[in-house]
């Protein structure tokens, strides 16, 4: 597979790890006070949702992104009863934070019901931002991507909102993979056609916030992981730092709120659009999963080659 789409997997991995110290801190100042510019690896606060972790590690928004991965290379393709078994079994006695939705769908496991109906009705952008191992493998057939992207969401995020949302950043990364520049990416994304999310509305707020100061922008829209604040933000960091990925990567954790869901969409689309150089090497080797994700693509792609 391409440099472009490894790194577009890593950057995805490295703007939650980036996220990870400072997430859920919703007051900027008290961020920047507390944690300074954040241009790199922290550890979580001792009485931060993610307290236990070290720098460089995955909030569990990673982690089940790196799951998925996983799947992805034991199975050689997308599988969700597969995917569904190995998310499970990460929560089993998970030493991290769980949210809301995660619990949900565990519940509804436990009921009986099968990834096609465990959803929660969480509308939080983080059901959408785990997409960077499907477009790595699915990227050269649109209506398979699609279709894996909506089961995967829809297994954890039964909210179509949040489901049209993952559809339309896959799309978006899918376009930037293959030269299109963010802004032209989104645009050509948009045109999938999306009958529940208002892809337009959050598209023309994100790109007209690209000359504002990000914390600023992002602070008008919302903080929140909720997808109707959250997605203007994502589309200005898109724009922003079309051509400057540390930069954005950096500023999405300044503004605060769910930084972890915006910077893995984020660093997706821009790890697609810059390619490797685009990526601090200090990032990369601070990344402590980066090992096991380069073994998980190195497996994929040696399954797929078969």
């Amino acid at each position: 597979m391409s440099d472009k789409a490894k790194s577009m997997v890593l950057a995805s991995f490295i703007g939650d790890a980036l996220a990870l110290g400072p997430h859920w801190e919703y007051d900027p100042d008290a961020l920047a006070a507390r944690f300074g510019q954040v241009a790199g690896y922290v550890d979580p606060a001792p009485d931060g949702y993610h307290a236990g972790k070290k720098a460089g590690a995955l909030t569990h928004y990673g982690d089940q992104t790196l799951v998925l991965l996983r799947s992805l290379a034991d199975r050689g393709g997308f599988d969700l009863d597969d995917f569904a078994r190995q998310w499970r079994a990460l929560f089993h006695d998970y030493p991290g934070y769980v949210d809301g939705a995660t619990r949900m769908a565990l519940k509804i496991f436990d009921f009986g019901e099968g990834p096609g109906n465990s959803g929660s009705n969480s509308a939080d952008l983080a059901g959408a931002s785990r997409v960077a191992p499907l477009v790595y493998a699915l990227h050269r057939d649109l209506p398979a991507l699609v279709e894996a992207v909506r089961d995967q969401t829809k297994m954890t995020h039964n909210h179509a909102q949040v489901i049209e949302s993952a559809e339309f950043f896959a799309r978006t990364a899918r376009e930037a993979l293959a030269g299109a520049p963010p802004r032209e990416a989104m645009a050509m994304a948009a045109e999938g056609g999306y009958a529940s999310a208002p892809i337009g509305r959050w598209l023309e707020a994100g790109l007209q916030s690209a000359g504002e100061d990000t914390v600023a922008a992002i602070g008008r829209f919302g903080r929140s992981c909720h997808i109707d604040e959250a997605m203007p933000g994502v589309i200005h960091l898109l724009v922003r730092y079309a051509g400057d990925l540390p930069a954005g990567l950096i500023q999405n954790v300044m503004a605060g709120g769910d930084s972890a869901a915006r910077g893995m969409l984020a660093g997706m689309v821009l790890g697609a659009a810059q390619g490797p150089a685009a990526i601090p090497k200090a990032w990369l080797d601070g990344l402590a999963c980066r090992k096991a994700v380069e073994a998980a693509l190195a497996a994929y792609d040696a399954a797929a080659a078969v």
